[in-house]
């Protein structure tokens, strides 16, 4: 059954029979939907909403933000449902309106670089989109996520050290505001100081200001060469300090990603790896060929400088993929560390220069709280994710892992950092965020007062009203 809030905002039901009389059936309340639009894979409580709406259109969207702000019911986007801080959760009831089939590539600008997309579209289908073209849509998450969700959720991924996160792809927007009205943010033009900042400031909201329904996006040229390269260490601070090092000698590396013992353990395990159990370094190059090998060249100095292991590197699409499996499997490997668990994933990010501390520090904790927590990480930018895992026999084990992120936010926020770095808040991390931002929460509440004074776009998300 679902688990949403008992309290009444508005008359949820008379706002879904008018949503029945004009949407007929782009409107369901099965069950099964139901729940799947609730789905989370943080061991938050699911919160189902009272019906799901598949729009098609902006003007479907519109029409019914239009009927749901009239009997001040809830509203809460989806688009595919990857995020992993209960973004999609429905403590209120209400209903979801899923975009994921307004997936329309509307206009490549090939001179400008610049694509115009529906919020619906995914990044392997725009990318599947470019291939002939000469460009490409850098922002990796992990999972196919919708563009209108990345962008919702301010996503970065593993080549976000290069090409930056969503806030940096995400040129204009078209959004729907709380009262249905359709307004655009931003442009194609590669900058402006013409008043507010409306497009980042919608960039992260999590739903809770806005809808997107369109979305330009800045694109890149597809690099002559990449190479992609693997190297060992004898310690984690050792992977740290020449993570650091190569950033701030300026190598432009594409994508550097960490995965430690456990985790490597993990993937030898999963896939018949045979690496070095101990602390791995996986990383991309782009440019020219003679780029790429003074790229490689550098960095296989300052990993000796390290005492790393044999850098082992290839531009050969093959190989090259090959050696990245190893990072792709990482989440599916770490789960088979204990056959039947439940991963309840996080992250946190952190300046370079208290990388290494922070991970040294939180890997004793680990071991300290008894749990089984591999860890992988984006950290050419300082971001890495733990998946500490709850046995199918420990149930009770939830609550130790819910203080161990506690303490790991905190780590983050006293070194200068913060307690996601692409994640969001959601529900999950509610109490972090006022640990990390003090009374400017104040003025967040304030904006989300000023563009929806009813609360009813994704309420009870990033902070409570």
């Amino acid at each position: 059954m679902s688990t949403a809030n008992s309290q009444i905002v508005g008359d949820r039901e008379a706002a879904v029979i008018a949503l029945q009389a004009r949407f007929g059936a782009q409107l369901t309340r099965a069950d099964a939907l139901r729940q799947q639009h609730a789905n989370t894979v943080t061991g938050l409580e699911e919160q189902w909403p009272d019906a799901v709406l598949f729009a098609q259109s902006r003007d479907d969207v519109v029409t019914a933000v239009e009927i749901l702000a009239a009997h001040k019911c809830p509203v809460i986007p989806f688009g595919i449902g990857t995020s992993l801080e209960g973004q999609v959760n429905a403590p209120r009831g209400g209903v979801c309106i899923d975009l994921s089939r307004m997936d329309a590539i509307i206009e490549v600008n090939q001179t400008d670089m610049v694509v115009r997309v529906q919020p619906g579209v995914t990044r392997q289908q725009l990318n599947e989109y470019l291939r002939d073209t000469g460009l490409f849509f850098p922002i990796d998450p992990g999972a196919n996520a919708t563009l209108g969700g990345m962008a919702a959720t301010r996503a970065s991924g593993t080549n976000a050290v290069r090409y930056g996160t969503m806030r940096d792809a995400v040129m204009g927007l078209e959004v729907v505001l709380p009262n249905a009205q359709l307004i655009r943010t931003g442009g194609q033009a590669k900058k402006s100081a013409a008043g507010y900042d409306l497009t980042r400031l919608m960039i992260g909201s999590e739903g809770t200001l806005g809808i997107m329904t369109e979305l330009t996006i800045r694109l890149h040229g597809i690099p002559e060469v990449i190479a992609g390269g693997i190297c060992s260490f004898n310690s984690i601070g050792d992977a740290c300090r020449a993570v650091a090092t190569t950033i701030q000698s300026g190598i432009p590396v594409a994508r550097i990603e960490l995965l430690d013992t456990m985790q490597v353990r993990a993937c030898n395990g999963y896939s018949g790896y045979d690496f070095p159990e101990t602390p791995l370094l996986l990383l991309e190059f782009h440019g020219s060929a003679q780029s790429v090998d003074e790229q490689s060249n550098a960095f296989t100095a300052i990993a000796e400088a390290e005492g790393a292991g044999e850098f082992i590197w290839s531009s050969d699409t093959d190989e090259r993929n090959k050696l990245w499996q190893v990072r792709h499997d990482a989440y599916w490997a770490a789960l088979s560390l204990i056959p039947g668990s439940q991963g309840l994933t996080t992250d946190v990010c952190v300046p370079l220069s208290r990388l290494a501390e922070c991970v040294e520090a939180t890997q004793a904790d680990i071991e300290a709280a008894g749990l089984t927590a591999p860890i992988v990480g984006h950290v050419g930018d300082g971001n890495f994710h733990c998946l500490p895992l709850v046995p199918p026999d420990q149930p009770e084990m939830v609550k130790t892992i819910q203080e161990f992120s506690k303490r790991l936010s905190s780590r983050a926020i006293a070194m200068g950092g913060t307690c996601t770095g692409e994640h969001g808040i959601g529900q999950g991390k509610m109490d972090y965020l006022v640990e990390e931002i003090g009374e400017a929460i104040g003025a967040m509440r304030a904006i989300k007062q000023a563009f929806d004074p009813d609360n009813i776009f994704n309420p009870d998300k990033i902070f409570s009203r």
